[in-house]
């Protein structure tokens, strides 16, 4: 038996698979910035009561809002919902139940209009900018089910819909939570524009694993962990001077 060396071949990505990862990317930059019209700067997930209260007041104690809420809160329960609808893709039956179960997971009024009103405009838009037919066909079946549709179900189906990996599209989803936690904070006058990229670059190792977590877990793993988010929402609902909606 003759003994060599053990050769190895690296795929070299084609000019049109790159091409179509960069797409993909795009598409995500245009659909998790702030100037997609979904009305995200509308909502605080809680962090405007949080503030008030005195639990939330400068960078620190923001970023152990924001990690915690990306890893054990409902942006964790919600990318494992993003990766079930994204999987589910083309058999609306099984969509129907996801959207149904990602719409009543919420823990107060708030957080539940908070994602199904985002949830509808995002589908909204994407149809009107990068239509698709079979998301036009889901819209009417959602429509005629009188189906809410919550924001990660719309961004999994959309996502599949344009072939868009489903990696990047967890990346993208939970920095776009991260990016809209650190705008409310600001907005709030707690902290200024530096320290809130200070934040957000922190916050980039927490994204990654939670989204690598969520592509592999079990689709009916949809557990979080965050009570004190859904106690600060209650607490919003009848804030006397609020900003946000929730």
């Amino acid at each position: 038996m003759t003994m060599g060396t053990a050769m190895t071949t690296t795929r070299i990505p084609t000019p049109m698979a790159i091409e179509a990862e960069a797409d993909g990317l795009l598409k995500l930059a245009a659909w998790t910035s702030p100037s997609f019209p979904v009305g995200a700067f509308a909502y605080s997930h809680g962090l405007e009561w949080a503030v008030e209260t005195g639990l939330v007041t400068d960078a620190d104690s923001l970023f152990a809002w924001a990690a915690h809420l990306i890893a054990a809160g409902a942006p964790r329960q919600d990318a494992v919902l993003l990766a079930r609808a994204y999987r589910q893709f083309g058999d609306e039956t099984a969509l129907l139940e996801t959207a149904e179960l990602a719409a009543a997971l919420k823990g107060t009024a708030e957080l539940a209009q908070e994602t199904v009103v985002q949830g509808a405009a995002f589908l909204r838009t994407v149809r009107a900018a990068w239509p698709d037919p079979r998301l036009d066909a889901l819209s009417n079946r959602l429509a005629a089910e009188k189906v809410e549709l919550a924001l990660p179900v719309a961004v999994g189906v959309s996502a599949a819909a344009h072939g868009i990996a489903l990696a990047a599209t967890l990346r993208f989803f939970l920095h776009g939570v991260a990016a809209n936690t650190v705008s409310a904070a600001i907005r709030l006058s707690m902290i200024g524009q530096t320290d809130g990229q200070r934040v957000t670059a922190g916050l980039e190792p927490i994204i990654l694993s939670t989204a690598s977590d969520a592509a592999a877990a079990d689709p009916d793993a949809l557990w979080s962990t965050a009570p004190m988010v859904d106690w600060c929402s209650m607490r919003h609902e009848t804030q006397h001077t609020r900003l946000f909606r929730s």
